[in-house]
């Protein structure tokens, strides 16, 4: 009976669905997805790492390119990249992040004496017309309990930075490694893409070349423009003999990173509570910084360091930076944009082929 199906099978014309090659292709393909799919469960946990080692390899491909006409070893060139690339980042990350904890914790301070003290009352109740807002809020909020619980969650965060400081060493380890191997065997990794893709080689260049464009105006365009407005509001900070200067430029600099928000939370109510103080002309100079340089600032490097490298409606920017950061951590910060430009190249692709199939079917 079994050998009498199976000739019936295998008499089968190849067309139809029945047929032993449909069969034989339809378990291959089902094989398939289920490997793809368990090595997307195995390789989640390296998103990040993935993530933040193709953003350096797209930095540093120059570098390395240049390296490889002196050297002539990709091998050595790739190393004295990564060294480069962890001088730069790495470096300026541990000096910076001892600073903020440092800083955060002589905020923290000040605030507390400041409301221990009543000083913050006495500012308040020095202007007839703004009284009534600081009573407002002592009546409706518990401020020293405000300023225990925000030193309470410091002092975890702080504790949870430093256990957890293995797992992001280890994580850090895996991404300039990933990193390494990236600029060596970039070109057999992109002919390997175009080899499995069913696109052509020019909508795979294209997508190619909308990745390299998209981290190139995420990193330069939106993180190099947010740090340098971050600089020069933690200077004007500093000059004006603020507190924690390092620590709310980092913040103006996080802030400038997110389309529609920006350094100007912070300053703004920073050069209120001068005027509130009586340093009015302290606040009219940060006033007139922040909107003039650091405000500005933006309009002029980003087409100098974008160009028209990326076109994005700023809803569109807004969606992938937000909403890759709540999906994917902070990698999410270069795999929004990139999801959406690469979705958005499909998109593209898909729309012209069915543009060339419904005049080809007018022709006929």
């Amino acid at each position: 009976m079994n050998e009498l199906k199976a000739q019936k099978i295998s008499a089968l014309p190849e067309s139809d669905w029945g047929s032993r090659t449909h069969v034989h292709t339809l378990v291959l393909m089902m094989v398939t997805l289920s490997g793809i799919y368990v090595c997307y469960l195995l390789a989640a946990p390296f998103f990040p790492a993935f993530a933040w080692a193709l953003a350096l390899a797209v930095l540093f491909t120059p570098l390395h390119r240049w390296l490889e006409s002196r050297v002539k070893s990709p091998n050595l060139a790739a190393t004295i990249c990564v060294l480069v690339a962890a001088l730069v980042v790495v470096v300026p990350a541990i000096f910076v992040g001892e600073r903020i904890i440092s800083e955060a914790y002589r905020g923290t301070a000040t605030i507390n004496t400041m409301i221990d003290s009543g000083e913050w009352r006495r500012i308040f109740e020095a202007h007839p017309l703004l009284a009534p807002v600081g009573r407002w809020i002592e009546r409706q909020f518990d401020l020293p309990e405000i300023v225990n619980s925000a030193t309470s969650w410091l002092t975890s965060t702080a504790a949870s930075f430093v256990q957890g400081s293995v797992l992001q060493l280890i994580g850090l380890v895996l991404t300039f490694y990933i990193f390494f191997y990236f600029l060596r065997d970039r070109r057999a990794l992109l002919d390997s893409i175009r080899s499995l893709s069913p696109l052509s080689e020019m909508d795979m260049n294209r997508i190619f070349v909308g990745v390299t464009d998209t981290v190139h105006a995420t990193l330069y365009g939106t993180f190099a423009v947010a740090v340098v407005q971050g600089a020069l509001g933690g200077l004007m900070f500093w000059w004006l003999d603020l507190p924690t200067p390092l620590l709310w430029g980092i913040v103006m600099a996080l802030l400038a990173v997110v389309p529609v928000l920006g350094a100007f939370i912070i300053w703004i109510p920073a050069a209120i509570f001068m005027v509130l103080e009586g340093s009015g002309g302290k606040a009219l100079l940060l006033t007139i910084w922040g909107t003039v340089v650091v405000g500005g600032i933006d309009n002029l490097l980003y087409p100098m360091l974008v160009g028209k490298r990326l076109k994005m409606h700023t809803v569109l920017a807004f969606v992938s930076l937000v909403g890759g950061l709540i999906v994917f951590g902070p990698s999410g910060l270069i795999l929004g944009p990139i999801i959406f430009t690469v979705t958005r190249i499909l998109l593209e692709i898909w729309s012209r082929q069915n543009k060339a199939a419904q005049a080809k079917d007018k022709a006929g």
